[in-house]
């Protein structure tokens, strides 16, 4: 096998360890900006049992969570999913789920970099400025090239910054519940509120559409939490710590999605719940509660709403950027992406060309309608669902020889992440019938005689098509990669080789 150039050698190992990836799967789903972005209109769709919805929406994450867990155990590679279904059921359905992944950092990343300016703006009373699209676009951008520099410096200099950023936001979320809790319980509340009951935490207890709203808002405020994984060949113990620490990052969201949802309901009360969604004010309910449990202090909400999304701007970069430069060694993207800076070994290729094609999607999508931003956003659903299940697919086919030897292994490997893929899968197929529906999407137009959503997502799937049709017409070798792995004995806790840098076994 040729040598790989110097700079190729491979990532920087032993850059970071369990707590700085525990961070970073965190920080990547953006708790605040989700919770801001969600959970008026969870509220408004099963009212009392919004805590209840958000632990329903745990349980797919959670058996994804282990797929992602076991099979990091036998195939660190920085490319997580492109790289397992990969090995698992061939190169085609590889390839597409390491498309999908990519495809979701360029949609949603020039958004977050919007929402951290538009809220540090406001945290400091600059309300007219965060407004003004000509203010707010140039500073997102620039937000943009300095947290990909940042992320080019090194993963330990990036985890670093998240630190302190998750810290900002996790304790200031808390804080908020925690007050909003106890002025509803002392009926301090200025609005009309209900004492917190066990019985929210039911998750079937709305039923019907408003449950199955509930539940795809709920898959949204979650997805992010395994760019810990992406960082395996970085992490100390690559092999096992960063599958841990993105089960844990999904646990804390739990406790902390669940607490701001039962504070939300019990401060609010239903009537001023179901009036806010009559109004169509779901977006901005967590903000307009901000002020009123807070009081003065209500800027410290806003300032972690924008600390969580910038944190997410950057850490949105690494998965993209990795599974790209895990593309590029096994040939399935042009050499070029998988160059490795010398000084600092990070992929800087890679990862200047997913911030400069978000940029491009980001300025490019705002200038058809500020509305159709957020379109895109609601797209995203359709990649998260799709490649959290083929990945919960793939962890099944790829220890099927095992699945048999131990109920631990037949549950954890086999069962577990297969009903989370076709929980996944059944959202998936719920959110494409409501996407279909122009009315459901935030401009309300029609594209193509359907929702904007929808026309965004089919496209990007078609573009990814268009795209490894025409590589394979100039690299064929990714092609001729064979599903197949080493025997991997995950559960017994064999540890497996490094990934080859070029990729390829043997």
């Amino acid at each position: 096998m040729t040598q790989a150039p110097a700079e190729q050698d491979g990532l920087k190992a032993d850059a970071i360890g369990f707590v700085d990836a525990l961070v970073i799967g965190i920080a990547a789903t953006s708790p605040a900006y989700s919770l801001a972005a969600v959970i008026g209109s969870i509220a408004a769709a099963v009212g009392v049992y919004a805590p209840g919805a958000l632990l329903a929406s745990f349980v797919p994450m959670a058996l994804i969570a282990t797929a992602f867990l076991f099979l990091n155990r036998v195939d660190p590679d920085c490319g997580t999913t492109f790289s397992w279904v990969t090995r698992a059921m061939g190169p085609w359905f590889g390839w597409i789920g390491g498309w999908a992944i990519t495809m979701t950092g360029v949609l949603v990343i020039g958004s977050l970099a919007d929402v951290g300016v538009n809220f540090t703006l406001q945290t400091f009373g600059l309300d007219d400025a965060a407004e003004n699209a000509w203010i707010r676009m140039p500073l997102a951008i620039l937000l943009i090239l300095v947290l990909t520099y940042v992320c080019i410096l090194g993963t330990d200099i990036s985890a670093r910054l998240q630190n302190a950023l998750i810290i900002a936001q996790v304790v200031s979320l808390l804080v908020f519940a925690g007050v909003a809790i106890g002025k509803a319980v002392t009926d301090n509340s200025e609005i009309d509120p209900i004492d917190p009951s066990l019985s929210w935490l039911n998750p079937f207890g709305a039923g019907g559409a408003g449950l199955t709203t509930a539940l795809l808002l709920g898959v949204f405020a979650y997805w992010g939490w395994e760019s810990a994984v992406n960082l395996a060949e970085e992490t100390t113990d690559g092999a096992s710590t960063p599958g841990r620490a993105a089960v844990w990052s999904t646990v804390i969201l739990l406790v902390t999605y669940v607490a701001v949802a039962t504070a939300v309901v019990a401060y609010a009360g239903l009537d001023y719940l179901d009036a806010s969604a009559e109004a169509g004010d779901e977006e901005y309910l967590f903000a307009y509660l901000a002020d009123s449990v807070m009081g003065g202090w209500s800027w410290v909400v806003l300032a972690s709403v924008a600390t969580s999304a910038i944190a997410s701007t950057q850490t949105t970069i690494i998965p993209a950027s990795r599974t790209g430069l895990s593309m590029a060694r096994r040939h399935a993207l042009p050499a070029h992406f998988g160059r490795i800076d010398r000084r600092h070994r990070t992929p800087a290729v890679s990862t200047w060309w997913v911030a400069g094609i978000a940029i491009v999607w980001y300025v490019g999508i705002y200038q058809v309608s500020d509305n159709a931003l957020f379109d895109s956003l609601t797209a995203l659903a359709m990649l998260i669902a799709f490649y959290y299940a083929l990945t919960g697919i793939a962890c099944a086919v790829y220890h099927r020889k095992h699945l048999l030897e131990s109920p631990k292994n037949l549950l954890l490997i086999g069962v577990g992440p297969v009903v989370g893929s076709i929980l996944l899968i059944w959202l998936l197929v719920l959110s494409v019938r409501d996407m279909a529906d122009p009315a459901n999407s935030y401009s309300q137009a029609s594209w193509l005689g359907v929702g904007p959503p929808l026309v965004i997502g089919i496209g990007i799937f078609v573009a990814g098509l268009a795209l490894m049709l025409f590589w394979r017409t100039r690299d064929r070798r990714f092609w001729e990669e064979r599903a197949g792995l080493p025997d991997p004995a995950v559960v017994r806790g064999d540890k497996p080789p490094r990934p080859d840098p070029d990729g390829l076994e043997g």
